[in-house]
């Protein structure tokens, strides 16, 4: 099942059809797609179940780009974030693997929808696709083997980041330098997580004016989705629309030979298999 946040509304998403989930189940299910996080397994069953007639003709092709798409969480208590976990990336930047998950925060009022502009703040702005994970159960102490279960989906989303105050201090500034307005898109839509048999294993990718900088696949992370849910729960109580970016593949533009920032006029695409596109371009702050 595919959620999208449509004009602010939860809102079921198939090729042939939309349907906005409180008008389809007369109310039984909320217009809010935080609500509707914490009820995905009712929710699904529900829909299949009930088989109601689209609220909308049009199919998810015609979403893409959409520009009424909004963050698939609109309200997350903890947005989570993993640096350096794809070898190839660690690589490219001349640095060592992590022995643990390198854990930072994006604040929240980063957030936006995919399709949304991307203001520039400075002259080393950078590009990071990645696969974000969208939390629906809350626990502590999670294992491994018990940690997809946590998942109510996922979803495309790029850690945009500001370089020159990333690492203009020391210790490096991570977590401030990565929340600039809009430099958290994700969407297209909650793709649920019965839909995905493994998230590690996803093509993944960036690509800026037509360029394709970043192409790659989860299978190259340091620390796979189930890890790192149970490493964080053992520190910190996951809730039901936490969000987790799960690190960024090679290809940044930072890694690149001259680097490669982004500046207001580019267009940059992100995508990742079965997940869809996000789509943001970049305009003068």
């Amino acid at each position: 099942m595919r959620i999208a946040n449509l004009s602010g509304r939860a809102t079921i998403v198939t090729d042939h059809g939309l349907f906005d989930v409180a008008q389809s189940s007369d109310g039984a299910f909320s217009a809010s797609i935080d609500k509707c996080i914490g009820q995905i397994d009712l929710l699904r069953r529900w829909f299949d179940a009930a088989r109601p007639t689209p609220s909308d003709p049009r199919g998810a092709d015609d979403l893409i780009g959409d520009e009424r798409l909004g963050p698939v969480v609109n309200a997350p208590q903890q947005i989570f974030a993993i640096g350096l976990n794809y070898r190839q990336h660690a690589m490219e930047m001349g640095l060592d693997l992590p022995e643990q998950p390198m854990i930072f925060t994006k604040f929240v009022s980063a957030l936006c929808g995919p399709n949304d502009p991307l203001p520039v703040p400075g002259p080393t702005t950078d590009f990071e696709a990645e696969l974000v994970v969208v939390m629906g159960k809350s626990g502590r102490n999670v294992a491994v083997d018990d940690a997809l279960s946590m998942v109510a989906g996922y979803c495309v989303g790029e850690d945009y980041s500001e370089r020159t105050l990333q690492l203009k201090g020391s210790p490096a500034q991570f977590s401030i330098a990565k929340s600039f307005k809009n430099f958290a898109p994700i969407g297209p839509w909650l793709t649920t997580a019965d839909e995905i048999c493994n998230p590690n294993d996803l093509a993944i990718s960036s690509v800026v004016n037509g360029v394709r900088h970043q192409d790659s696949n989860t299978n190259d992370m340091v620390f796979t989705v189930a890890q790192l849910i149970s490493y964080i729960s053992s520190i910190c109580e996951i809730r039901p629309g936490d969000l987790m970016f799960t690190g960024s593949p090679h290809g940044v533009g930072q890694g690149q030979r001259p680097p490669v920032f982004i500046v207001p006029g580019d267009e940059i695409v992100t995508s990742i298999e079965r997940l869809g596109s996000i789509r943001n371009r970049a305009v003068a702050p």
